[in-house]
C-alpha cells in the first residue's frame, strides 16, 4: 500500500510531468499494473496505448515499431563485429536498456492483448516442437514455388552442431530465422527473455561469422492471415532480391523485419 504522499507523487508522476506507469513503477519499486490500478482507484483517467506509445517515443524510451524496419548500420556492424560474444561486450547499462524496452512493451498490452499473446505462444511452441511453425512452413513453400532452393532446419552449418537453422537458402548464403513473440516479449518471465535474447546474439554471431546473411523475422502476431502471409512474404522477397543483385558487405548482412498487430 501505498502512503497518502505516495499517491500524491504518483498522481503528479503520471498527470502533470506526464511519466509512464512504467517509469513511476521503476521508483517505487513495484510493478505497472499497481501504479496503474492506484491511479485509477484516485480518479485519474489512463492514457490509451497510442498515446502512450507516443510518449515513450518522444523520450526517447522505445524504438518506432515500424513494420518491415531494419536495424540501423551501426547496429548491424556492431553484431557482425561481436561474431560470438557481442552481447557479452554490450554494456550493462544498454543491456538493461533493451530489456526494459521490452518490458515496457509488454506493460503496455491490454491484459487481453496479453493473454492473446501467450495463448498463441503456447500453441505455436507445440506446433513447432512437432515439424515446424506454420510460418516456417508457408515461407518454405512460397520460396520453393518461386524457384529458390530452401533447407528446412539446417543443422551442421555451425561452430555448434546442435544449432539449427530454420530456412537456409544455398544460392545465396542466407539464413532466415523466424522467432515469435517470447523471443522479445517476457511472456514466460523475464529470466527467459533474457535467456532468449542471449542465445539468439550468439546464433547471429555465429551465422554471420560463416560469412552468411541473415534474415531474422519477429513475428508478433497472434493469428496467421491471409493479409500477414502477403506482407510477410513480400518483404521477405525484398530482400532476397537485393541479395542476388549483390550479396551484402560485411555490416550489412543482418536484417531485421517485423510483422506486427
Amino acid at each position: 500500500m501505498f502512503t497518502k504522499k505516495e499517491i500524491i507523487e504518483i498522481v503528479d508522476m503520471y498527470d502533470k510531468d506526464e511519466k509512464s506507469t512504467y517509469v513511476i513503477a521503476q521508483k517505487y519499486n513495484t510493478y505497472p499494473n499497481k501504479i496503474r490500478n492506484t491511479l485509477i482507484k484516485n480518479g485519474i483517467k489512463l492514457r490509451d496505448k497510442s498515446a502512450a506509445q507516443k510518449k515513450a517515443l518522444e523520450t526517447g524510451r522505445s524504438l518506432h515499431p515500424t513494420e518491415g524496419k531494419e536495424r540501423p548500420n551501426s547496429v548491424k556492424e556492431k553484431i557482425s563485429d561481436g561474431i560470438f560474444d557481442f552481447w557479452k561486450k554490450m554494456s550493462d547499462e544498454d543491456y538493461q536498456k533493451m530489456v526494459d524496452n521490452r518490458r515496457e512493451r509488454w506493460y503496455n498490452m491490454s491484459a487481453s492483448e496479453r493473454e492473446e499473446m501467450h495463448t498463441a505462444a503456447i500453441a505455436a511452441v507445440r506446433e513447432a516442437s512437432k515439424s515446424g511453425s506454420k510460418v516456417e512452413h508457408f515461407l518454405r513453400d512460397e520460396l520453393e514455388k518461386l524457384g529458390y532452393v530452401v533447407i528446412f532446419h539446417k543443422k551442421g552449418l555451425l561452430a555448434n552442431q546442435e544449432l539449427e537453422i530454420d530456412l537456409f537458402l544455398p544460392g545465396l548464403k542466407t539464413a532466415i530465422e523466424i522467432d515469435g513473440p517470447s523471443h522479445f516479449l517476457p511472456i514466460w518471465g523475464e529470466d527467459k527473455l533474457k535467456r532468449h535474447i542471449s542465445a539468439d546474439a550468439d546464433k547471429a554471431g555465429l551465422l554471420l561469422s560463416s560469412g552468411l546473411a541473415i534474415i531474422r523475422i519477429k513475428y508478433l502476431v497472434s493469428n496467421f492471415s491471409e493479409k500477414y502471409k502477403r506482407e510477410l512474404l513480400k518483404m521477405v522477397l525484398s530482400h532476397l532480391k537485393e541479395i542476388e543483385k549483390k550479396f551484402p558487405s560485411k555490416g550489412k548482412r543482418y536484417m531485421e523485419l517485423e510483422v506486427q498487430i
